[in-house]
């Protein structure tokens, strides 16, 4: 059984977020969060935000897009309206509040969106500012329109998260940025629409296989995945059961998903069991894109793949994903 493991090493260290990259988004971040700061304490004499880094950014599980713009969520908790929810400004007023504040901080303005405020540093990335309110101890998100202020919790969210990766390990979290990688790329040769990362990030989280390495984990991830979606593609807010996640994707993107993850179980069976290294590496190439590790460049001599434990990698299905 072929052994790719350090070729997926070698992708995970293109598609991550590099040191310099995670270091040039805390400034901005910072520099932001100053702004905000001042725009409350000078504008409107009023008691500054507090701040919640949330998404994928605070639980390490943001990747490199293939076009190169990625964003962060950093969530704007209000300290200034007081605790009696129907006295609370509408979510336009104060969506407005974080609109003025962010004004001006880069070239282009910000956008003001139904859920956050946007900020965009042109070609490079952008910081999505939701925006909350706490009562009973309950945070709510100012949503533009119909919903209005709701009860909505990331900070929860990103505790399970915390959570399943202290008792599954690190190779969870390295999992779900194989699956969103492959699902960046997917997106943009197939011109189609694939689940949130949220939703990516659930249904690894809850069908994930821990194996030795890791093209057998995410292989055993993605047939665990197949096997739960194959009839309907319903994945639900793991804090808030009521919630389905997947209730906004249209019949078109839960079949073009469902279609391309058969896809990646049949390549990912193929993959694991060649005999080679080198034939390996083109399967996944394919499913991955050229930011997959190069298989000209795998020798001979690194074709020595089978390892005396190579069978228990896969336990009851060593032929299959």
């Amino acid at each position: 059984m072929a052994n790719c493991h350090d070729l997926f090493q070698k992708y995970h260290d293109v598609v991550k977020l590099n040191f310099s990259k995670k270091d040039s988004l805390k400034k901005a971040k910072n520099a932001l969060r100053k702004k905000i700061k001042e725009y409350f304490s000078n504008n409107l004499k009023a008691k500054s935000p507090k701040f919640w880094s949330q998404g994928s950014y605070a639980m390490g599980t943001i990747v490199n897009p293939i076009d190169g713009e990625y964003d962060i969520d950093d969530g704007e908790y209000l300290q200034n309206i007081g605790t009696i929810k129907d006295k609370w400004p509408t979510p336009q007023t104060v969506h407005k509040w974080i609109y003025d504040a962010a004004k001006g901080h880069t070239k282009e303005d910000p956008i003001d969106k139904r859920t956050c405020v946007r900020v965009v540093y042109s070609g490079q990335y952008h910081v999505d500012l939701p925006i909350y309110g706490t009562y009973n101890k309950e945070h709510y998100l100012a949503e533009k329109g119909e919903s209005g202020w709701h009860v909505s919790d990331p900070q929860t969210l990103h505790d399970w998260f915390m959570k399943q990766l202290k008792v599954s390990g690190e190779q969870l979290r390295t999992t779900v940025k194989y699956l969103k990688a492959w699902a960046d790329y997917q997106a943009k040769t197939k011109s189609v629409t694939l689940p949130s990362g949220l939703i990516l990030t659930v249904l690894v989280v809850e069908s994930y296989a821990s194996r030795d390495r890791d093209d057998a984990a995410f292989g055993r991830t993605v047939k665990n995945i197949y096997q739960k979606i194959s009839n309907a593609l319903v994945v639900y807010n793991p804090i808030d059961k009521t919630e389905i996640l997947t209730e906004r994707l249209t019949d078109k993107q839960k079949k073009d998903f469902t279609k391309l993850l058969s896809e990646l179980l049949n390549s990912a069976n193929k993959a694991l069991e060649q005999q080679t290294k080198k034939e390996a590496c083109k399967i996944w190439r394919k499913e991955f894109g050229d930011r997959f590790p190069c298989c000209d460049d795998i020798k001979e001599s690194d074709d020595k793949v089978l390892y005396t434990r190579a069978p228990a990698i896969l336990k009851d299905d060593a032929r299959s994903a």
